[in-house]
């Protein structure tokens, strides 16, 4: 497992990911703000600073996670590889969405709306097929770079 790989490649794939996000609107999409819900988890205000500090590192520790698994032998580097372990990770993600507003201070306060599970409170199906779609890019942009360095 090479650890400065994974995290170049986790860098890379969250900022893939986040462009994916923003033009999603622009495609028929909702509109899927991590950064804003992530950088109001501890104030009622969004921090986009800290925001996006958490999405790249989330995207840092699950690039990692990739690693290790394709280092143990668990499935590899390859776009298939990634697109498999984006889908796993997406309805993952999409079930703890369900529970974020048990520690989010900007959903109990009312100034964000909780995205409910795998988003669906923000766009229904359409979010939940966002939100696989974009981690797919996010699983098979991490094995092309991480297998490239």
């Amino acid at each position: 497992m090479n650890i400065l790989s994974a995290v170049i490649a986790g860098v890379v794939a969250s900022l893939v990911f986040s462009m994916v996000l923003a033009m999603a609107p622009k495609m028929g999409m909702p509109k899927m703000d991590i950064v804003s819900l992530l950088g109001s988890m501890f104030s009622a205000k969004s921090n986009l600073v800290l925001g996006w500090m958490m999405h790249l590192m989330m995207g840092v520790v699950f690039a990692l996670i990739y690693a290790f698994l394709w280092s143990a032998g668990i499935g590899g580097a390859t776009w298939v590889g990634g697109l498999i372990f984006g889908t796993v990770q997406s309805l993952v993600v999409g079930m703890i969405m369900g529970m974020i507003p048990m520690m989010h201070v900007g959903i109990k306060s009312g100034a964000v709306k909780a995205p409910g599970l795998w988003m669906t409170n923000n766009g229904g199906a359409m979010a939940f097929m966002g939100g696989l779609v974009g981690h797919m890019i996010f699983g098979a942009v991490i094995a092309l770079v991480y297998a490239a360095l």
